[in-house]
């Protein structure tokens, strides 16, 4: 049994998919029906850069979301296989947009303009400069747990992506993750300063949420019998009301990675294909089980190579 998973924002590099334009139609036909759709030359920002305007959320998310259904369709009809065969679908918070896109939930147009207004809702729902993310490497979710609830009446801090067993991401207010990253020191935790402009996946995000509930309650989602994991529950999403529920609520939830891994592998899945930018979420699954087989789609050749 095999899942298809899809990555989010940190895996974008200026020139990703240039391989999949220059080689295939199909590429081209998207990346133009992308500008079409948000009126804006997102193939020229992808492919030619500046880094510096790519890396900004607004413009991330839709970016990365491209190339993923992009590669997915590539597979699908260029090589002919069949991956609406995978037992689940998943993808790590945007890349959970690329999922239900690619499982048949919602069109690719439409993902592709949900995708750029939760991006600005998300980028403008605290001012720049008052939040940010911190990764912890080489700890565990109950003991990050711990100190967040010993020190909760001082410090506001919460778990925003629980990546692996050795990777948790804390978002909050700078001075509150400074006050914690003393702390974590103190313990001999280490700790990195994300590169991000805002606190993603916590109650700072909460503008965004009524952002996208309005936005989200817009759309039309359709039925398919594939079967997507959820980012909140870390469980498959059963019915079009809760898929629509779950996505507002990811806003501001933690995303809960391991659990998922770890749940489609006590359901018999053995083999995991990351499709999209980068290989991030290959490593986690790596880390969270090394007996799995992954396989990244980054290029032609990884789909040559790619047995079901």
């Amino acid at each position: 049994m095999f899942s298809v998973i899809f990555p989010g924002q940190g895996s974008q590099i200026v020139g990703m998919g240039k391989e999949f334009y220059d080689k295939f139609d199909i590429v081209k036909e998207l990346f133009h029906e992308a500008d079409e759709t948000l009126k804006f030359p997102i193939s020229k920002l992808i492919i030619e850069g500046p880094k510096e305007k790519l890396d900004l959320t607004i413009n991330t998310q839709p970016a990365i979301y491209l190339i993923s259904y992009s590669i997915f369709n590539v597979i699908t009809k260029e090589f002919n296989i069949n991956l609406g065969d995978a037992e689940y679908f998943a993808g790590h918070s945007l890349g959970e947009y690329s999922a239900l896109s690619c499982a048949g939930y919602l069109k690719f147009s439409e993902t592709l303009k949900i995708l750029r207004i939760r991006g600005d809702a998300m980028q403008n729902a605290v001012p720049k400069g008052e939040g940010g993310m911190l990764a912890v490497l080489g700890s565990n979710i109950d003991i990050i747990e711990k100190i967040l609830d010993d020190n909760k009446e001082v410090i506001k801090v919460q778990i925003a992506n629980d990546n692996s067993d050795s990777q948790i991401v804390l978002s909050g207010k700078f001075n509150d993750l400074e006050m914690l990253d003393k702390i974590l020191k103190e313990n001999s935790i280490k700790t990195i300063k994300l590169p991000v402009s805002a606190p993603f996946h916590c109650s700072l995000m909460h503008n965004a949420t009524i952002i996208m509930k309005e936005e989200l309650n817009k759309l039309t989602f359709k039925n398919s019998e594939k079967k997507l994991i959820s980012n909140v529950t870390s469980e498959p999403i059963l019915s079009l009301e809760e898929l629509k529920d779950l996505l507002i609520k990811q806003i501001e939830n933690r995303v809960r990675w391991r659990e998922s891994i770890i749940n489609m592998i006590k359901n018999g899945v053995t083999h995991f294909i990351e499709i999209g930018p980068g290989k991030v979420l290959s490593g986690l699954v790596k880390r969270i089980n090394k007996d799995v087989k992954i396989d990244t789609i980054n290029n032609h050749e990884d789909i040559k190579n790619l047995k079901l």
